[in-house]
């Protein structure tokens, strides 16, 4: 976790399962932390922008290419902006390329910098399923939860684990950015 945070934004990571409620909380939050007066962007999941012309189709060089994607969202959204809300990471990347085909590509590797952001909220798949032609593990979502908290453990970052309803989730993450912010 970066202490200094100077004139760069504070970078929060939203990952989990597929329909774990990412979306939503990012943008909850977003509009939640504008209201309180603070210059928050929700930077949205690459993959939908990549995929929204094109067959879903994965191939390790895809996921890079997502991975890629996502990284040059956050640069783009950080200028202005006190707080950034990554909805969804390399991390994710990581995990799917794994999932998918058994391991993450070298150059998929070289994007991953999980130690990036300040603080990472792990959304937990205690809501309904919601299709989505993106997702593929409607029964598979604690499996992968249990991937995102070894990876996490793995990488020694201590996130913030959010469950239960919509509000109550939105709470708990707002506590938790706003304990990063100066008084």
């Amino acid at each position: 976790m970066r202490q200094q945070y100077g004139d760069k934004p504070i970078r929060v990571a939203i990952v989990g399962p597929e329909s774990s409620g990412k979306s939503t909380l990012a943008e909850d939050l977003a509009r939640r932390l504008r209201r309180l007066g603070w210059a928050a962007t929700w930077v949205e999941e690459y993959s939908r922008a990549y995929y929204a012309d094109k067959p879903y189709v994965s191939t390790p060089a895809d996921i890079a290419a997502i991975a890629a994607g996502q990284l040059a969202a956050e640069d783009a959204a950080a200028a202005g902006s006190r707080i950034l809300l990554c909805d969804t990471t390399v991390l994710t990347c990581k995990i799917w390329a794994e999932v998918a085909h058994g391991a993450a590509s070298a150059q998929l590797l070289a994007l991953y910098r999980p130690h990036d952001y300040d603080l990472t909220l792990l959304a937990c798949p205690d809501i309904p399923w919601q299709p989505d032609p993106l997702r593929s593990h409607p029964t598979q979502r604690d499996w992968l939860l249990a991937l995102h908290r070894q990876e996490l453990a793995r990488q020694g970052i201590q996130a913030v684990e959010l469950r239960g309803e919509r509000e109550p989730r939105l709470e708990r993450a707002l506590r938790s950015v706003l304990a990063l912010l100066p008084a």
